[in-house]
């Protein structure tokens, strides 16, 4: 008995000292605040524990160990030849499952600790090739080995979706990447999250923080328009000239090409024709780069019913502003292409991505990952009643086109909601935002600096839980990328010392 009340009391005095942590973990007010509680939690609450245990049915821990006793060994015997040929063979970011969410969710900070050390060991293996004597391996050889591992490796894209005003919670995970230098240099956007990218992607390196400040999205982006204009025209219930006008002041007379050669970000708008028959699409630099990137933005912007369809506006070589595919009126991305992971996944070589979902009309149905990889009994009717209701909304939708499908209205508004129930609305890391009622109020109101702050908050704080997973699918591949820079400042800087020895 005196066992059983000590062991009692025990589990109270740890069950508290977690609540008391848990309340810390929310009212942190930053970053480093924030990780430091979520290490103790991690401690006090066991999950330390589950790190040391190699089981798991979400990766193959046996693939991973053999991996990590060759590396180490290699690594530690210089058999730089060896490295390379064992680094080839699994070049990979989810390289026997690693990556799989589940490992993820059991620890605030980290996952097991043996891919903790096999993401370490690759890390350190690369940066021995990278840095082995040049009669071992020469420049050439090194560049040529590490632009290789790149294309195999892949990179990360980021993806922001549409949310009219709460997409300032965008600006908050932009935020907290970049603080943490995981900022990606893809990045896609529709509605709200296309103004978000193309902010990012038609400013300087050295703007980006002072764009992220809020300052340039405080603009009346919402008018709206009074009933006897409505009853005049079929435009939307906002006037559109004004977000145009905030648009052209803050994004300039830039092509996505040249917001390219300015930022160095590859920046996705998603636009949707407003003929649902034609396939929704992604505008870029190489699918079109001299489209104004505020023309894509605003097309993207043309929520139905708010705002009006727009024509695309491309700048010729002269300068000259023109229309682009001039026959055709466009409307928001979201409607259909929320996330157009596939389409740049083929353009840009992406291995994973991260989605920022802020979407009202989403965001109440989001699952975190431990309610969607679920495998127990309990999880089965809420997988059946979501699947189901998905199908069931499908056929609603079809049967009420069959019949009064030829009214165009109708049938427009049929495509629409068929495009919104059928998409993916989720990445392979996802940061969401939590919603009450009053936030419902924010939608449509125009930035002000009290609500910038408050929506940035919630997406630092949205974001700071999901770093350490971002951490670990990201190391060994800018381990690559700065290895071959460096590389390739060694070779040209080697090139330059030997062409002054000659002369």
């Amino acid at each position: 008995m005196t066992n059983l009340l000590t062991s009692n009391s025990y589990n109270s005095h740890k069950a508290d000292r977690i609540q008391k942590l848990q309340q810390q973990l929310n009212r942190a007010e930053s970053y480093t605040e924030w990780k430091e509680i979520a290490l103790q939690l991690d401690e006090v609450s066991g999950s330390q524990e589950w790190k040391l245990d190699n089981s798991s049915p979400y990766f193959d821990a046996e693939v991973i160990s053999y991996r990590l006793g060759l590396l180490r060994r290699y690594r530690q015997q210089n058999r730089i030849k060896d490295l390379i040929y064992i680094l080839r063979e699994g070049l990979t970011y989810d390289i026997a499952n690693i990556c799989h969410p589940m490992l993820f969710v059991e620890c605030y900070i980290g996952t097991k600790k043996i891919i903790e050390d096999y993401v370490d060991e690759v890390s350190q293996a690369l940066e021995q090739v990278a840095t082995a004597p040049n009669e071992l391996l020469n420049y050439a050889e090194k560049i040529e080995f590490f632009k290789n591992c790149q294309t195999a490796y892949g990179q990360p894209a980021l993806m922001f979706s549409g949310g009219a005003t709460l997409g300032l919670f965008h600006t908050g995970v932009c935020k907290v990447l970049r603080e943490q230098d995981l900022l990606p240099r893809v990045l896609s956007g529709s509605s709200a999250g296309a103004i978000m990218a193309a902010m990012l992607g038609t400013s300087l390196p050295e703007q980006v923080d002072q764009v992220l400040t809020g300052e340039h999205f405080f603009s009346e982006a919402f008018h709206f328009r009074s009933i006897s204009a409505l009853l005049k025209d079929k435009g939307g219930f906002a006037d559109v000239r004004y977000l145009k006008k905030f648009l052209m002041e803050n994004l300039g007379d830039v092509t996505f090409e040249e917001a390219y050669q300015r930022s160095g970000l590859n920046i996705n708008i998603a636009v949707a024709p407003y003929d649902a028959s034609q396939n929704a699409r992604i505008l870029n630099r190489f699918t079109s780069p001299d489209l104004l990137v505020w023309s894509a933005v605003l097309a993207s912007c043309a929520v139905p019913i708010l705002f009006p369809p727009v024509h695309l506006t491309a700048k010729r070589y002269d300068g000259e502003h023109t229309p682009f595919m001039a026959n055709t009126y466009w409307v928001d991305g979201s409607m259909r292409s929320d996330f157009p992971q596939e389409k740049m996944s083929r353009l840009y070589n992406v291995n994973y991505t991260i989605a920022c979902q802020v979407n009202p009309h989403i965001v109440p149905f989001m699952q975190s990952d431990e309610d969607r990889y679920r495998r127990d009994l309990l999880s089965w009717p809420e997988r059946i009643l979501r699947r189901q209701g998905k199908v069931f909304a499908k056929g609603v939708m079809d049967f009420t086109r069959e019949r009064i499908g030829a009214v165009p209205q109708v049938r427009r508004l049929l495509d629409h909601g068929y495009g919104i129930i059928d998409q993916r609305y989720y990445g392979d890391v996802n940061i969401f935002a939590h919603y009450n009622m009053k936030h419902y109020i924010y939608m449509l109101q125009n930035p002000k600096p009290h609500l910038f702050m408050r929506l940035q908050r919630e997406g630092e704080k949205a974001t700071w839980s999901k770093i350490s997973t971002i951490e670990m699918h990201a190391r060994i591949g800018k381990t690559i990328e700065h290895a071959l820079h460096a590389i390739m400042r060694e070779a040209a800087l080697a090139e330059l010392t030997a062409s002054y020895a000659a002369t």
